[in-house]
C-alpha cells in the first residue's frame, strides 16, 4: 500500500469512529455497539474481496436509513415489534447478491436497534434469527412472489420466536397475543417495502438484480426487437454467445444470469452500420473492399462507442453496460492491420496500437468470459470444416492468444478456471456446428413406355 493509501485508509478509519461515536451519544445507545460496528467497517475495507460490487457507503446508507427510521418509532410511542429491521438484510441480499455482505448487515443492525430498544437482548436475538433466514431465503432470487413469500415465512418465524421467549418469561409483558399477528405483519410489510424501493436503490448503487436482469432477457425489449429486425445474424450471435458465456460461468462459479444477459446486449453498436459485419451480410462482395483498411478500423472499433452511446440512451443498467465497453478489451483488429500491412508503401509506418480498440480490459469474470465467448463463436462459425479436432484446437488457440495478450490482466480468472472454460465451449460448439451428413439425392426412375 502506498503511502497516500495508507493516510487515506487512517483518515477514513478516523472519520468512521468519531461519526459512529457521535451517532451513538445521540442516539443513546451504548458505547459497546458503536465500537462493534467500526470493527465491521474494519473488517470490510481489509477484507476486500467481500465488496465485489458494492461499496462501504452503499452498506452505511441502507444502514443508516433504517437505523433513523426505527429511532423515530420508537422516540414516538410505537412499539419495538414495529421497526422495519428485515429490510436491510433483504435489500443487501437482494441488491449485491452475497451472503457474507448480507451477515455483516443482519450482525450491525439487529444488534443496534436491540440497543436503542433498550438494550434489549432477547429482540436482539430474534432480529438475528429473522435477518439469517430472510438472507438465505432470498440469495439468487429471480422471482418477485418469491421475495413476499419470504416475508410471510420469516414474519411467522419471529412470532414463533416470541412467543417461546414469551412462554419462558423472558420478554416483558408486553407480548399479548396482538404482537404476534404484528411480528408476521412486519415480515409481509417489509417486503411489500424492498419491492418498491429496490428499483431506487438500483439506480442509486448502480447495479442491478436477478429480477431486473430477468425484465431485460424479454425478447420484447426495444433494442431486442430492433436487433431482430435491423441485424439477425448479430442476434442469433448474441444468443449463441448467450448460451456460451452462461454454461462457461456456471462452470467457474460466477454470475451465469448476468453473462447471459450481458451478451444478449454486447453487440449493441452494429445497429449503427449492420451490413459492415459479416454475420449480417447476405451477399458475397463485402462492404469493406470498397474501402481502405483504416477506414474497416473505424467502423469496426466504433461499435463499441455506439453500443453504449446507444445503451445510455435506452438507460440500460451500467452493470451492462460494462460488457459492451470491455467485451474486445484492448484486443487488436488483426484481419485490418495485417490488410494494412500488405498494402504498406515503402515511406508509411503503420502502428499497431492504431489498430486495437479502446478498451478498458474485462475486469469482471463475468465481462471476460463474455468476450472468450464472443471470439471462439465467431472464429468457430468462419470455420469451413468444423470437425471436433478443428474446434478444440481453435478454441484453445483464441483463449491462449487472449491470455497472452493481457486481456485477462484485470479479472480473476484462473489457469483451471480457463480449462473449464475451455472444456465448456468445445463441447457447445462441437453441438452447434458439427459437420452435417451429406444425403444423397433421391433417384427417380423413369419407366419406359
Amino acid at each position: 500500500m502506498t503511502e497516500p493509501q495508507v493516510k487515506k485508509s487512517k483518515v477514513f478509519f478516523i472519520a468512521s469512529g468519531v461519526s459512529l461515536f457521535l451517532l451513538s451519544i445521540a442516539l443513546s445507545i451504548n458505547l459497546v455497539i458503536p465500537t462493534f460496528l467500526l470493527t465491521l467497517v474494519i473488517y470490510l475495507k481489509v477484507r476486500k474481496t467481500a465488496l465485489k460490487h458494492c461499496k462501504i457507503l452503499h452498506l452505511v446508507f441502507i444502514f443508516v436509513l433504517v437505523l433513523v427510521v426505527s429511532y423515530l418509532i420508537i422516540t414516538h410511542g410505537g412499539s419495538r415489534f414495529y421497526l422495519p429491521f428485515l429490510v436491510a438484510p433483504m435489500l443487501v441480499t437482494l441488491l449485491f447478491n452475497q451472503l457474507e455482505i448480507s451477515l455483516l448487515i443482519v450482525l450491525a443492525t439487529s444488534l443496534t436497534l436491540a440497543s436503542i430498544a433498550g438494550n434489549h437482548l432477547h429482540l436482539g436475538i430474534v432480529f438475528l434469527t429473522s435477518g439469517l433466514l430472510s438472507s438465505a431465503l432470498l440469495l439468487n432470487v429471480r422471482r418477485r412472489m418469491t421475495i413476499i413469500r419470504a416475508g410471510f415465512i420469516v414474519g411467522f418465524l419471529q412470532a414463533a420466536l416470541l412467543f417461546f421467549l414469551d412462554r419462558f418469561w423472558v420478554l416483558p409483558s408486553e407480548v399479548y397475543w396482538k404482537s404476534y399477528g404484528i411480528a408476521v405483519a412486519n415480515g409481509f410489510l417489509s417486503s411489500i417495502i424492498v419491492l418498491g424501493i429496490l428499483p431506487v436503490f438500483e439506480y442509486l448503487f448502480k447495479t442491478i438484480t436477478n429480477i431486473s436482469l430477468l425484465e431485460l432477457a424479454d425478447f420484447q425489449h426495444p433494442l431486442l426487437m430492433r436487433m431482430v429486425q435491423e441485424s439477425p445474424g448479430t442476434y442469433h450471435h448474441s444468443l449463441v454467445v448467450g448460451n456460451l458465456a452462461e454454461s462457461a460461468c456456471n462452470a467457474v462459479n460466477a454470475n451465469a444470469l448476468l453473462a447471459r444477459i450481458g451478451a444478449y446486449y454486447h453487440d449493441l453498436g452494429k445497429l449503427q452500420k449492420p451490413h459492415y459485419f459479416s454475420e449480417n451480410q447476405t451477399f458475397t462482395e463485402s462492404k469493406h473492399d470498397a474501402l481502405a483498411p483504416s477506414m474497416s478500423k473505424l467502423v469496426i472499433i466504433n461499435h463499441v462507442k455506439e453500443g453504449v452511446e446507444l445503451a445510455k440512451k435506452y438507460r440500460l443498467n451500467p452493470r451492462i453496460i460494462d460488457f459492451i465497453q470491455q467485451h474486445h478489451g484492448t484486443s487488436l483488429v488483426y484481419y485490418f492491420y495485417r490488410r494494412a500491412l500488405e498494402n504498406l508503401e515503402d515511406d508509411q509506418e503503420i502502428k499497431e496500437e492504431g489498430f486495437r480498440y479502446p478498451g478498458p480490459k474485462p475486469n469482471t469474470r463475468e465481462t471476460a468470459i463474455v468476450l472468450l465467448a464472443d471470439s471462439v463463436e465467431a472464429a468457430t462459425r468462419a470455420l469451413k470444416d468444423p470437425i471436433p479436432q478443428k474446434i478444440d484446437e481453435i478454441v484453445h488457440k483464441i483463449i491462449n492468444n487472449k491470455f497472452i495478450d493481457g486481456q485477462l490482466d484485470d479479472c480473476n480468472l484462473t489457469l483451471k478456471d480457463l480449462e473449464s472454460i475451455s472444456a465448456v465451449f468445445i463441447r457447445i460448439l462441437g453441438g452447434i456446428y458439427h459437420s452435417r451428413v451429406n444425403y444423397p439425392e433421391e433417384r427417380k426412375e423413369t419407366k419406359n413406355a
